[in-house]
């Protein structure tokens, strides 16, 4: 078969992308506005969820959502090992430490059956990670977290996901989403936080603002726009603009598409590369739906006929894109050195540190790239 190029990610724009954002560059408001408002009304419809607030990151919403639960020095949130850096590194912006727990192998979730000895009179909180677009398991994580301790959903993947019936993003006491381009629906970069909670929601809203009792919008557009608003919480400049608003609206309109095409792909993989042997493929929930923002599989290292990493190369020459599905956090220098971690403390996160391996899922893929990558793997 003749060499191709297939990318791991990209993001599907068009030409309604294009003509979205002309109404907020022609109509002089480009910071957050109407359009903002829009695609946050039409997010929280789609993922039945009181509340949704727009902001610049998956990472600024976790923050944000943090910071307005008071979580602070002394505190203790929980974190699975195996995440993206952001998920520790907000827990540490608020001066509390992240406590960390392993996974389970077969889903890259957080394992519930080893949250209950990492509670402490100290735990605030805890980040359930939905990683690669499957939801975490609820349900098992409520069983052992006591009533005080708040359930804050890291949804990066996650945008369109469900479980049991419950969308992704109103599974805990908020949520954070991310749209940047390797996930399914984007905004170049941006995020949403999601609450049922609708003190927190003010809270949240009016942080993000710096902690302006009122935004820009209705000052500017109110009797008296010349009076500044009051400030009387500390707040962050974490607010996105009309501009990625817009095209949010146009992306979200397409999300569900987006993941039927990614679901039918995933399917058609696992139907052909399930003979083999060295391969683990990614779960699937038994109730609910995967996001499928990643095709994130597992090579086994005492099977597989190369090291991961060789295995990698061996697909980058042939012009097939891969990633490793992502780090294992306790095994990062930063937090090797300030915790004094050890690769071994969590080891099935070492273990997918090591051998995780993405291989490319996205909407601008055909049927001759899945069938490329699938021969190329069948012939090692």
């Amino acid at each position: 078969m003749k060499k191709r190029q297939i990318s791991i990610a990209l993001p599907v724009t068009s030409e309604n992308e294009w003509q979205a954002v002309r109404e907020p560059i022609l109509s002089g408001w480009l910071t957050q506005g109407p359009k903002v408002a829009e695609f946050e009304k039409q997010f929280a419809k789609r993922h039945q969820v009181e509340h949704a607030l727009a902001v610049t990151s998956c990472t600024t919403g976790l923050h944000l959502i943090l910071a307005a639960m008071g979580i602070g020095p002394r505190d203790e949130v929980i974190v699975p090992a195996f995440t993206w850096v952001a998920t520790a590194n907000v827990v540490m912006y608020c001066g509390a430490t992240p406590v960390f727990v392993d996974i389970s192998r077969d889903t890259f979730n957080i394992d519930p059956h080893q949250i209950a000895e990492k509670i402490t009179d100290r735990t605030k909180a805890i980040i359930v990670v939905h990683l690669f677009g499957l939801c975490a398991d609820m349900n098992a994580i409520k069983r052992v977290i006591p009533d005080h301790v708040k359930i804050v959903e890291d949804a990066a993947c996650a945008a369109g996901a469900s479980y049991q019936g419950t969308c992704a993003g109103n599974l805990g006491d908020a949520a954070s989403f991310s749209f940047h381009p390797r996930k399914s629906i984007t905004t170049g970069e941006g995020g949403m936080v999601t609450t049922g909670d609708l003190d927190l929601a003010e809270r949240m809203n009016r942080m993000r603002n710096h902690g302006a009792s009122i935004s820009e919008e209705q000052r500017h557009h109110g009797p008296k726009p010349y009076i500044l608003p009051d400030f009387n919480l500390l707040g962050f400049n974490y607010r996105m603009t009309d501009l990625q608003g817009a095209i949010g609206i146009e992306q979200l309109i397409k999300l569900d598409q987006f993941i039927r095409e990614r679901a039918s792909w995933a399917q058609y993989y696992n139907e052909n590369l399930a003979g083999i042997e060295w391969l683990q493929l990614p779960s699937e929930p038994i109730k609910g739906n995967h996001g499928w923002q990643s095709f994130v599989t597992y090579c086994d290292p005492e099977t597989a006929p190369a090291p991961r990493n060789e295995l990698m190369e061996r697909l980058q020459i042939k012009g097939i894109a891969t990633r490793p599905g992502t780090h294992a956090v306790h095994m990062l220098n930063l937090y090797k050195q300030k915790f004094g971690l050890h690769s071994d403390d969590y080891p099935i996160s070492r273990d997918c540190n090591n051998n995780s391996m993405a291989i490319p899922l996205h909407n601008r893929m055909t049927k001759e790239d899945y069938d490329y990558i699938i021969e190329a793997l069948h012939e090692f």
